[in-house]
């Protein structure tokens, strides 16, 4: 049995944690604003809602078609070079749209085409960063390491809008030129980590057995795939993110202001609940707290579905943040954790297709529902559906729901 873990914070004397953190904190940011100011700047182009439909489609369309070879690169080459040479061509993807900002009007192709190619770099950047994680801290801390790191990327969600939306008043460049500089000291951190062997000595040719190795792989682990599977069809079927512009117009009639508070307590959520486990890991009973955390995801879903008072709303948006930092440290503890370290990096690929799959699919299914049937039936209704399938997991995975310890 593992001994008790010692304080999460102590996780910062370690260097190259320090590193990685900083890393993580800085990457996030810059997507974060790089993300507003790109959908401004699409939109001043275009006047088109169906333009910024395709910004997203160009970002996310990279990481699902190379999932297979950006996973298998991360566990044959240093980790750490493969995600600061993609941290250094997100840097330079922001010095070109920075140049296409300062450039003025100009045709909207060579935002998508940079966009596909910033894309294409966090294919790469995502699995590498992930599987290097668990290498950096002893065992007994990677539950504070995960909480710690998650953390950072929430801290970095809340701040990287609202700075990227104030200094795009100074103009779109200013933005994306202060992005390009943090992706520039994250490949510096990421690089200054000290090195750790590739995960294969050897460098395998590239085969089907080899590029699907980290789907077999989850496929025979029954907590694993629960575990990912369950996170996928619950956000897929419980999220709200992309109706809260209407529920802030027409249901609780509190305007851009309002939206800005129901938009940032998630990540307040996930932060606040994030600290938490940093100093006080789960323990026991990780598989039944998963399963819980996503009934209360559910439950809290249908509070904000049903709420007509900014207050309450705020507050059920809070618990889903919180109880999605349990799923994800759950989750992500139990696939980094049980992953053997020669596979970290193509299970943290397909894994990645599965988060990006169900955010944006989540978004199309809220938005597609509520188009037949309103935005609160449909917000209920996901509800509804998130604790129906928290409890149909159980019943499909006994392996999960009797998981005791994060670690074996």
């Amino acid at each position: 049995m593992l001994s008790p873990a010692p304080s999460g914070w102590t996780l910062f004397r370690n260097r190259d944690f320090r590193l990685f953190g900083g890393a993580r904190f800085l990457t996030g940011l810059a997507y974060q604003m790089q993300a507003v100011a790109v959908g401004w700047f699409v939109y001043d182009l275009t006047r088109s809602a169906l333009a910024l439909g395709f910004v997203g489609l160009a970002s996310f369309a990279p990481a699902m078609l190379g999932a297979l070879i950006t996973g298998h690169v991360a566990d044959t080459y240093d980790r750490r070079r493969v995600a600061a040479i993609a941290y250094g061509l997100l840097a330079m993807s922001g010095l070109a749209l920075m140049a296409l900002a300062a450039h003025g009007a100009a045709p909207v192709w060579p935002v998508y085409a940079l966009m596909v190619i910033v894309g294409t770099a966090r294919a790469f950047a995502n699995p590498a960063s992930q599987a290097l994680l668990p290498t950096l801290v002893p065992r007994e801390q990677f539950g504070s390491a995960i909480a710690l790191n998650s953390s950072l990327w929430q801290s970095a969600s809340v701040t990287g809008p609202a700075l990227g939306g104030l200094l795009y008043a100074l103009g779109p460049a200013v933005v994306f030129g202060l992005a390009a500089a943090c992706f520039g000291l994250a490949a510096a951190s990421v690089i200054g980590i000290r090195p750790r062997p590739a995960a294969s000595t050897t460098r395998p040719a590239v085969t089907w057995s080899t590029l699907l190795a980290g789907l077999t792989y989850i496929r025979s682990q029954p907590v694993v795939l629960g575990a990912i599977t369950l996170d996928l069809v619950a956000v897929l079927l419980g999220g709200a993110t992309a109706l809260l512009p209407i529920f802030a117009q027409e249901v609780l009639f509190v305007g851009p202001l309002g939206l800005g508070l129901l938009r940032s307590m998630p990540a307040l959520g996930s932060v606040a609940t994030a600290i938490v486990l940093a100093q006080r890991p789960l323990t026991r009973r990780v598989g039944p707290r998963l399963l819980i955390a996503v009934g209360v995801f559910g439950l809290a879903t249908v509070g904000f579905g049903l709420s007509t008072s900014l207050p309450l709303s705020m507050a059920c948006l809070f618990v889903t943040g919180a109880a999605d930092m349990v799923s994800v440290y759950v989750r992500q503890s139990l696939v980094q954790g049980e992953t053997p370290d020669a596979m970290r990096g193509r299970v943290a690929a397909v894994n990645t297709v599965f988060i990006g799959a169900s955010n944006e699919l989540g978004e199309f299914e809220s938005g597609a529902l509520a188009a037949f049937i309103g935005a609160v039936p449909a917000v209920v209704v996901g509800g509804v559906a998130t604790l129906a399938v928290a409890a149909l997991w159980g019943r499909l995975f006994p392996a999960l729901r009797r998981r005791d310890h994060l670690i074996t």
